[in-house]
């Protein structure tokens, strides 16, 4: 029988359609369905970070950051408008104490035992050092020691802060990413279904007979492999769509963030110890906003939707507030926004030690079928290059090829974009400095081709608020899968914060007829 597919994917994450780009690049016949918008859940609530992970050194989980630092760089090449450097500043107290129960904590607390669950400065340090030196960093500046008394970074904070380590990670616009990772795919030749829903999948002679069903129609597709990318809803697939018996399983965990009045004027982020032992980020957002996270929270029931709750909103609040002059309150909270992070099941005895590395189940037993298990933002791409490493000797395909190949829109180079900005002021005089930076960072060299031949704002068709156009609205529809508001102003933008509900409203009329 004549294959639809040489491999059919579930799941519309960063995990989905980085494999479905990877595929589509070797020369398969890909298609992928998503039950929903694409990144429409863990993958559009992670903290927003390229970063090898500090913390997962106190679990020695040494491979995972190695590999995690290494994609930093790679990723930071082939989409520097969605993705750019960031510091992050460690502020240290001596009278600082933690309890914790990491194996390093737990290690000196048997060594030293006044010491327990508290991380001292050499052990910081030495984190730091290994977190430079892992990785061969390339692009980003390496860990310094800063004098909080006299920088700017230390104005925010309480006076007792007086030292801090500054260290090098990368931002990136997450949901973005999944979106242009699901763009170049289809460019590629991948056929992206999104809300569409996979409701069954079974090996029919000797490949897979798939069928989704989208708007209340049925449609019946065949493949030569199936990955199984449904992030917390993996195991669910396995059992329920596949209809396989498995012992493997993921442990749903959820991750909260609050997003607060801006606290500090400065455009470098915060690493803060808690004395729980667990660590949050204080981050600079969307120029107006900071974003602060995360928790982590068991999450057993996917049927209920993931929200931050009212007692993690009271936990982040009192966590940044240990470290801030000025308390953080629930009044300063603008936007909350909650994920479930599918993390292998390792047996570990808090969600917290759960391994943020990932799993790849590879079945056999037929028509192949691969489970992705777990992963972090940070390391999809060499994920997918691992599935494609499983796959390929079963059904062919070409070699790897993405990490020297930008994603749309990243066809320059790491530091060139405030020229990209200037450029984009200078050929559309109407632009205002923070409209042509908002398009560069979200387009790149991509945002010429939104605005087309426009001489004026009014060229650009209807205006929906906070710079969000008519011209911006068809292209997010018809390149980037946009259906509804949601997915224009919470995913693809964070321009809900900026809007109206009434011009929100308006909004998804538009796209609706």
């Amino acid at each position: 029988m004549q294959q639809d597919f040489d491999v059919f994917i579930i799941g519309g994450g960063i995990n989905g359609c980085g494999i479905a780009r990877d595929a589509a690049g070797r020369g398969l016949n890909v298609g992928l369905a998503e039950m929903n918008d694409l990144a429409s859940a863990t993958s559009s609530a992670s903290t927003k970070l390229f970063h090898g992970g500090l913390r997962y050194l106190e679990f020695f989980e040494f491979g995972l950051v190695r590999k995690a630092l290494k994609e930093r760089e790679v990723l930071l090449r082939n989409m520097p408008h969605i993705s750019w450097p960031m510091r992050f500043v460690l502020p240290y107290h001596t009278d600082m104490r933690f309890e914790s129960d990491t194996p390093t904590s737990k290690l000196l607390g048997l060594v030293i035992p006044w010491m327990k669950g508290r991380r001292p400065r050499w052990l910081i340090r030495l984190g730091l050092f290994l977190y430079d030196h892992l990785g061969g960093r390339q692009i980003l500046p390496g860990t310094q020691v800063v004098d909080l008394t006299q920088q700017p970074v230390g104005a925010p904070l309480k006076s007792k802060f007086e030292q801090a380590f500054e260290y090098s990670d990368c931002w990136v616009e997450d949901a973005r990413l999944v979106v242009l990772n699901a763009r170049d795919a289809e460019e590629r030749g991948a056929k992206i279904m999104t809300r569409a829903r996979v409701i069954s999948a079974e090996r029919i002679d000797g490949h897979w007979r798939i069928v989704t069903e989208a708007d209340g129609v049925q449609h019946t597709h065949t493949a030569r492999a199936l990955v199984n990318a449904g992030g917390p809803w993996v195991e669910d697939i396995i059992r329920n769509v596949a209809r396989h018996n498995t012992s493997e399983g993921v442990r749903l965990v959820r991750g909260s963030h609050i997003v607060t009045k801006k606290l500090f004027d400065h455009d470098k982020a915060y690493f803060l110890q808690g004395e729980d032992g667990r660590i949050i980020f204080a981050i600079p957002y969307e120029t107006d906003f900071t974003l602060i996270g995360t928790t982590d929270a068991e999450h057993d029931d996917l049927s209920q939707t993931p929200v931050a709750t009212e007692a993690e909103q009271d936990y982040l609040c009192a966590f940044a507030s240990k470290y801030f002059e000025k308390p953080v309150t629930r009044e300063d909270i603008v936007w909350t926004y909650s994920g479930v992070r599918p993390l292998y099941d390792d047996g570990a005895t808090s969600a917290t030690a759960a391994t943020r590395d990932y799993v790849l189940s590879l079945d056999e037993n037929g028509p192949p079928l691969l489970n992705i298990f777990g992963g972090k933002i940070t390391t999809y791409r060499k994920l997918a290059e691992n599935a494609l490493k499983q796959l390929t000797p079963l059904i062919g395909g070409g070699h790897g090829w993405t990490a020297d190949a930008p994603l749309p829109g990243g066809d320059f180079k790491v530091g060139d974009r405030d020229k990209l900005v200037s450029d984009l002021q200078a050929a559309y005089s109407f632009l205002t400095p923070a409209w042509a930076l908002r398009l560069i960072k979200a387009y790149g060299t991509d945002a010429k081709r939104i605005l087309g031949a426009a001489k004026a704002a009014d060229d650009l068709g209807r205006d929906f608020g906070a710079t969000l156009t008519e011209a911006e609205v068809k292209w997010l529809m018809t390149r980037e899968y946009a259906c509804r508001a949601e997915d224009v102003v919470w995913r693809r933008s964070k321009l809900g914060l900026r809007m109206t509900a009434d011009q929100i409203v308006a909004l998804d009329a538009y796209m609706a007829a």
